[in-house]
């Protein structure tokens, strides 16, 4: 791909992602059924496999999934020039928002209708952040292993609140471990 074209892609992925961060509420999570729509099925950027295998990445690497996650992408498909227009086309929009909050912060947070806007953005979030949960669920590993592991995180997680990083590294570890006594019981290529 010449320099010209690899600008012209970079220019899209810029676009992409600042649409995405600018419209948006609700951090990362949130952001991952529209990275997905917008990179996988409307512009064919990456495929189904990869968006997961990026995400899980993303999420086991240190920072924000979402700029993580626009920073592989961007990367995957245009190369450094493109991680890095993803990248600030993510994180731009919220920085302008956060100054233009901060410069305002107490006329905007005591209206009530700014309240009330953030009850329904709350709502919104929600629902994209359970639609994340239903997509990677299609795609998981429902087996026996899968399932226990499955189990064993959200327990985790949720009930022990102990580190996430030990809890990814963990479930890697295992993963590891399962597919090699797969491969070397033939079962797995």
């Amino acid at each position: 791909m010449c320099f010209q074209e690899r600008l012209k892609k970079a220019a899209q992925l810029f676009g992409i992602f600042f649409k995405i961060g600018a419209f948006t509420f609700g951090g990362g999570y949130a952001m991952i059924p529209l990275i997905e729509h917008e990179t996988v099925e409307k512009r064919h950027l990456i495929d189904k496999e990869e968006i997961s295998d990026i995400v899980a990445i993303a999420e086991s690497t240190p920072g924000p999934i979402a700029i993580n996650s626009a920073t592989f992408i961007g990367y995957r498909s245009c190369g450094v020039i493109g991680s890095v227009a993803a990248t600030l086309g993510v994180v731009l929009p919220s920085l302008f928002l956060i100054t233009l909050i901060a410069l305002f912060m107490r006329r905007i947070m005591d209206n009530r209708f700014v309240k009330y806007a953030f009850f329904g953005i709350r709502a919104g979030v929600l629902a994209l952040i359970a639609k994340a949960v239903v997509n990677f669920w299609k795609r998981a590993d429902h087996g026996v292993f899968g399932w226990c592991v499955m189990i064993a995180a959200f327990l985790w997680s949720a009930i022990l609140d102990w580190s996430v990083i030990a809890l990814i590294a963990l479930c890697a570890i295992a993963g590891c471990i399962f597919c090699a006594v797969q491969r070397k019981r033939g079962k797995m290529q």
